[in-house]
């Protein structure tokens, strides 16, 4: 498995739009058979920032979510509600080590 945490800080004016935007792809990514679970977290004390949780199954699957055209289709809506760059960490999981999301 794969897991990357994918930060980003939206326009105060944009916060609405972008959870908006981001929950139709988050909806659509857990369809995706490569993906085992796609979380949308919104900050407690600044709700301008948020983390995706992507888990896929395989190392393939990230490739094949950017080629939807669900994720094409948020990629360019949310572009300008960005406050600076969206940036992701990677993990892999190592409890439970046989998780099967």
């Amino acid at each position: 498995m794969l897991i990357v945490h994918v930060h980003v800080q939206v326009k105060p004016d944009a916060v609405e739009a972008f959870r908006a935007a981001t929950l139709e792809n988050a909806r659509a990514s857990v369809q995706e058979a490569g993906i085992a679970r796609f979380d949308v977290c919104q900050q407690a004390d600044d709700p301008t920032r948020f983390v995706l949780v992507e888990v896929y199954r395989d190392a393939d699957a990230p490739a094949k979510h950017k080629e939807s055209a669900h994720y094409a289709t948020w990629r360019d809506t949310v572009a300008p509600m960005m406050a600076e760059p969206r940036r992701s960490v990677k993990y892999t999981n190592a409890f439970p080590a046989d998780a099967g999301w």
